[in-house]
């Protein structure tokens, strides 16, 4: 497989002028009361724009493809964050987008255009599509890695982008391509995922697959099934269609849209099973052309545009601890020699016009001009020398965006929650800072403790991904223990979920809920129990939690779950972190299946 084309960086989904002036025409009718609500909302959550809790604002989703984004796009973004976005801020997401909020559907066209000229595409990043196809962000460089899953997962995307099979599944449908078997890109909660592996075939040896399919988290959290222990790059295009056919035939999944995800399809009929269905598929005449990703790959020699090295290097003075500690955590060699990636660890995933076009400058002036966003809701910074980290490290120190630990337990990761989605219960946005605070508080240097992942997620969606943390938390709410009618923001808890070394593990779920407000008192008891009973200090949290089980976790929860009476003493407990008002669940019906 050969060919010469080259892309440039983070132009991954081609920009049609032409949606714009469909967008701007379906908005204008709609605003003008000539369009109908639902149909309006079915069109425009193609187009990545999604509605708010709050009335008459949109937020939108800006794909970013296996999380690729340039220097330029970054620029873009912190224009959209100053002039549009009334928060000054963008969101990285859980599944490597960034979302802007309360932007007015009057100026909406006028973002997407201005995205458009620097490559950037919401389309398809909402609805019943396939969403944004996420990917390792250290793809290309790791020393690990088999090849280079890049261009790959770049034709995955622009072959189901826009394709009339995938405008209206049962449900979303999420790919995730990871870039060895670490699979840094979780791949097991996904709806299809890549594992890369190179087998000799005829002799010669060939790039190729692991796939599996039916994972995912929320309602019913399960694994993902194998339906290939291999297949070639020259086929996995056809099998990927072949498992979408499947599931856009599924019409018994529409009925219910709690349930519609793949997921439910395959682990209704088993691994066996479904392996037969995709068989099965294969054998139908669609399936006797031969789709090739030749001439979708996405080709972008960042090699080529390599920074060469300082000839002097800035070195660290009395500030060398501090950054040896960033080093450890925050540093990894690429398997170029000489060069790292450098982790940007991004408290909340939320980032400034100022800090936007910061880490723009570090990567042009450092760099080669290319990052991509993690699931961690980090940005990873490529091709920087060795030599120049210091460099970078002090100039994210002016930015705020320095702190070491990413993928530790002060690397807390959240849902935007009830700050604007329909769906949240809870605010989610300020529990993390709230959990953050209070372990940077506690100054954890114990190197096992650190270890530990804490999530959460405004609702039990788990767009935080609270099933695989350590301690992770989804909202609910509880009654007043004297008053039926006032209700308190609360949490559930679940203990023991995990990522990594090529592996998930599902977090346990508690018995008890227990109020917002206490959710920080939670995350240090349960850290200091663990760290006073646990058998050696190489004793890691999850393995102590299952040698101890659930039940002194619970008891640690004792007085922390008694619902609090509704009196003036206690009327801070029924208004939820960084909220003026009462609490209320309101609830709304999220766009996603309309």
């Amino acid at each position: 497989m050969t060919t010469t084309r080259t892309d440039a960086p983070g132009r991954v989904i081609p920009i049609l002028q032409q949606e714009f002036e469909d967008f701007r025409t379906e908005a204008t009718a709609f605003l003008e009361g000539k369009t109908e609500e639902a149909i309006f909302i079915g069109f425009r959550l193609k187009q990545g724009v999604y509605g708010q809790r709050q009335p008459a604002r949109q937020m939108i989703r800006v794909k970013l493809p296996f999380g690729a984004v340039s220097a330029d796009q970054l620029d873009a973004f912190g224009r959209v964050a100053e002039e549009y976005a009334p928060l000054r801020k963008g969101h990285i997401t859980t599944r490597q987008n960034y979302q802007f909020h309360h932007i007015p559907l009057e100026r909406m066209t006028e973002v997407l255009e201005y995205l458009g000229t620097v490559g950037l595409s919401s389309r398809e990043a909402c609805g019943n599509t396939v969403r944004n196809v996420t990917g390792d962000p250290y793809a290309g460089v790791r020393p690990d890695e088999p090849f280079d899953i890049s261009p790959y997962a770049g034709a995955f995307v622009r072959y189901f982008v826009r394709q009339n099979l995938t405008q209206l599944l049962p449900r979303k449908c999420k790919v995730a391509f990871t870039g060895s078997a670490q699979d840094e890109a979780i791949t097991d909660i996904h709806d299809i995922g890549f594992i890369p592996e190179i087998r000799e075939v005829d002799g010669v040896p060939t790039k190729g697959f692991k796939m599996v399919a039916g994972g995912g988290l929320a309602i019913m959290a399960r694994h993902a099934v194998t339906i290939r222990e291999w297949v070639s790059v020259d086929d996995y295009l056809r099998v990927s269609e072949a498992v979408i056919r499947i599931f856009n035939a599924a019409d018994e999944l529409r009925k219910n849209r709690a349930k519609a995800r793949l997921k439910f399809l395959v682990h209704r009929v088993g691994e066996a099973e479904f392996n037969r269905m995709v068989d099965d598929e294969l054998m139908k005449p669609w399936a006797d052309q031969r789709i090739s990703p030749e001439d979708l790959l996405f080709l972008d020699d960042e090699e080529a545009d390599a920074p060469p090295h300082p000839e002097n290097p800035k070195q660290p003075g009395a500030d060398r601890a501090e950054f040896e500690r960033f080093w450890t955590t925050n540093v990894r060699k690429q398997r170029q020699a000489g060069y790292c990636t450098v982790d940007v660890t991004v408290p909340q995933g939320d980032m400034s016009p100022e800090q936007f076009r910061g880490v723009a400058s570090i990567l042009r002036t450092y760099g080669n001009g290319r990052a991509r966003t993690s699931v961690n809701q980090n940005i990873v910074l490529r091709w920087i020398p060795e030599g120049s980290v210091y460099a970078v490290w002090t100039e994210l120190q002016a930015l705020g965006l320095a702190k070491g630990g990413s993928g530790e337990i002060t690397d807390v990761v959240s849902c935007p929650g009830t700050d604007s989605c329909k769906l949240g219960i809870t605010c989610s946005m300020g529990l993390n800072r709230a959990i953050s605070s209070k372990l940077y508080e506690m100054n954890i240097e114990d190197p096992t403790t650190r270890k530990m992942r804490i999530n959460m997620s405004g609702c039990p969606n788990s767009c935080g991904q609270h099933h695989l943390a350590s301690i992770g938390f989804h909202g609910a709410a509880i009654k007043a223990s004297n008053d039926a009618d006032r209700q308190v923001p609360a949490y559930h808890i679940f203990m023991g979920g995990a990522r990594g070394d090529g592996h998930i593990r599902i977090g346990q779920l508690l018995k008890a809920r227990i109020p917002a407000k206490r959710a920080p008192v939670v995350v240090e008891r349960f850290i200091r129990y663990y760290e006073a009973e646990r058998q050696s200090p190489d004793e890691e949290f999850n393995a102590f939690f299952d040698r101890v089980g659930p039940a002194p976790f619970d008891a640690l929860l004792g007085d922390l779950t008694i619902p609090p009476e509704f009196s003036l003493d206690n009327m801070g407990e029924f208004i939820d972190w960084e909220r003026d008002g009462l609490y209320v669940l309101e609830r709304g019906e999220g766009e996603c299946a309309i």
